[in-house]
């Protein structure tokens, strides 16, 4: 048997590197500052620890546009590379300098940040540039050097003039690609890639106003001076301890976040684990519609403060991603272009832990600021349900601060509700039925309806609340929801025996076939009702099983039981035997008369549900006028 090693061609990956390293040739700015950054932490950890006998200072990282001769210049004050090291480092590809630090350092990832993992992102540079040339002087006492690469697998190394610390790269950009030496360009992808970078980042300079002279006249011009324009906060909120914040730190980081966003986010969660990953971060509630589709892709994803993605999904539960916020985790796998996370354990864990961490953040808000938490529930809520829904561990922990609000504006978590609804609203199996209404305008005159009865109503209006209810229903016993204008009450309301019907069981026949005469449409099935004498005459429910499924087909379950047709229409006419007008269209001797009364009675119950619409509605409007003269 033989044994050997796989060459790769220099020759043939260059042009791979070129085209194919990173799906956008942005990214290389991100790439080259992170190296810049990388050095200058380096040689801060090995100051500190007393192996470089030099002053570390207060270095930056600067970039220059130079548009006339088409170069990009990117400089540090970091620790610098001797002639072996440039040969051993960007010569040979794919050898990361930062993994071999961290290998002679074993406590300096976290200490030092290091950003670096893939020693590739040197190489970026030839996705824009033509020609690239590096020159480096080492903290340590030898010669800079001087290295140049026009994209081709030959480089020339020599001795370079540079007599200060740090590294110099400098892109001789491709005319294809000259947009990168456009201000504008350079601070978006600065403002972008690096704008929470651990070291400052200048970009040029800002006139910044100084306060007047003393004695100066009010219409004299205040003095100017010409600043580095630092373009990064490199301590931002995250990287603090929550002890060290107060509220106006998290609202002003916010603000820096997203500076266009006006509304102040509801509240805060601040992430800070080390075991058994490393992750930091800050996430807000902001106020939410019920649009599930416009919130998502406001967190930022961080590695050692460098932004990778917008897109968190796989790291934050689906259900968060409605949050805004930062998360910081070198721990999270990445590919070589630091762009598409991996699926794997380590990711598992962390979103598991940000899902315990939000809900515990919940329920401490719950727990010692009720009222607070009661004021800001319709703009959380849709974040809330949608967790308890796709989130096991979630729903676990949410049932003891979920809130259920009636129409009312009272509150009520699950454990109250079925305390408080125990005694009057169960069925004749004692199973407990919840309520609701899902537009108190609407439905209004049914939530009254069953207000006089002496029921508690809730207002259940997002749009995932009927697959919420399902939920809620298999995990709970001896539990329903049935909204309140469905056919809910039958049971209910026959526990109710206060009411007597007015009319006898000949009288209730009789009334029943007239109305069958009239109402043709086999859609509604025709009921009697003893009820309060003030309550409508003639009221339409819905079957709640039938109802629930045509809105859980509209937002995505439940899917096409009955065909293409959809659901088909079932209703119920519920018929107040103790009103007034009833009694009349019993006694109307006058076929033509009882028909205009049912219809228009009939007419007037399908508006109150939503149901008239269309040529019945304009037939409906010229009849009432007719009947108005």
């Amino acid at each position: 048997m033989a044994t050997g090693k796989i060459n790769v061609s220099v020759d043939n990956i260059f042009p791979l590197i070129k085209k194919f390293l990173y799906s956008d040739h942005e990214i290389f700015l991100r790439e080259l500052i992170s190296n810049a950054t990388d050095a200058t932490l380096k040689l801060k950890h090995i100051t500190s620890i007393g192996e470089a006998k030099i002053e570390y200072g207060d270095p930056m990282i600067e970039v220059k546009a130079d548009k006339e001769g088409k170069k990009l210049h990117i400089i540090d004050q970091g620790i610098g590379m001797t002639e072996d090291e440039v040969k051993k480092y960007i010569n040979e590809v794919a050898f990361s300098g930062a993994e071999e630090f961290l290998d002679k350092y074993k406590d300096a990832e976290k200490d030092a940040g290091i950003i670096g993992h893939f020693g590739l992102g040197f190489y970026s540079s030839f996705m824009v540039a033509e020609k690239v040339e590096i020159i480096s002087k080492s903290y340590k006492d030898e010669p800079a050097v001087h290295w140049s690469c026009d994209g081709t697998p030959k480089f020339s190394i020599k001795k370079g003039k540079k007599t200060d610390r740090g590294t110099e790269i400098i892109l001789h950009i491709a005319d294809d690609e000259q947009e990168f030496l456009e201000d504008h360009r350079i601070s978006e992808l600065l403002g972008k890639y690096n704008k929470f970078m651990p070291i400052p980042i200048k970009f040029g300079t800002k006139t910044e106003t100084l306060p007047k002279p003393e004695g100066a006249k009010e219409e004299d011009p205040a003095p100017t001076q010409e600043v580095d324009n630092i373009i990064n906060n490199p301590n931002p909120a995250w990287t603090k301890q929550p002890t060290d914040l107060k509220d106006e730190d998290y609202k002003n980081f916010y603000r820096e976040l997203y500076p266009m966003q006006f509304e102040e986010p509801l509240f805060n969660i601040h992430l800070n684990v080390d075991y058994p990953f490393n992750l930091t971060g800050i996430l807000y509630f902001p106020k939410l519609s019920n649009d599930l589709n416009i919130q998502k892709d406001r967190i930022q994803l961080f590695q050692n403060q460098v932004f990778v993605t917008d897109n968190v999904e796989g790291i934050v539960p689906e259900f968060l991603t409605m949050l805004r916020g930062v998360i910081d985790s070198p721990d999270i796998p990445l590919n070589v272009s630091r762009s598409y996370l991996q699926a794997d354990g380590a990711v598992k864990k962390i979103a598991s832990y940000i899902t315990r961490k939000v809900a515990d953040k919940l329920n401490s808000i719950f727990k010692n600021s009720r009222e607070e938490f009661e004021a800001k529930w319709n703009d959380i809520k849709i974040v809330i349900e949608y967790g308890m829904l796709s989130e096991e561990k979630f729903f676990e922990k949410a049932d003891k601060f979920a809130l259920y609000p009636t129409v009312d504006g009272k509150f009520y978590t699950f454990e109250e509700l079925q305390e408080n609804l125990k005694e009057n609203q169960t069925d004749k199996d004692d199973k407990l039925v919840v309520l609701y209404a899902s537009d108190k305008e609407s439905q209004h005159s049914y939530i009254e309806a069953a207000k006089a009865k002496g029921y508690e109503v809730l207002l259940m209006d997002s749009p995932i609340i009927a697959h919420l209810m399902q939920k809620l229903e298999t995990s709970k016993e001896n539990l329903s929801f049935a909204r309140v204008d469905a056919d809910h009450l039958d049971n209910l309301i026959k526990k109710d025996d206060t009411q007597i019907s007015k009319l006898s069981d000949e009288e209730k026949e009789q009334l029943k076939t007239n109305l069958e005469e009239v109402i043709t449409d086999k859609s509604y099935t025709i009921q009697m009702e003893a009820m309060d004498s003030n309550a409508s005459p003639f009221m339409i429910t819905e079957p709640e099983f039938m109802r629930r499924m045509k809105e859980m087909q509209q937002t995505g379950g439940g899917g096409g039981m009955f065909g293409m047709g959809g659901m088909p229409e079932m209703y119920n006419l519920v018929v107040n035997t103790n009103h007034q007008l009833v009694g009349e269209i019993l006694s109307t001797k006058t076929a033509k008369k009882r028909e205009r009364l049912i219809n228009q009675s009939l007419d007037l119950a399908r508006l109150s549900k939503g149901l008239l619409k269309g040529e019945e509605l304009t037939n409906f409007i010229k009849r009432s006028y007719e009947m108005v003269k």
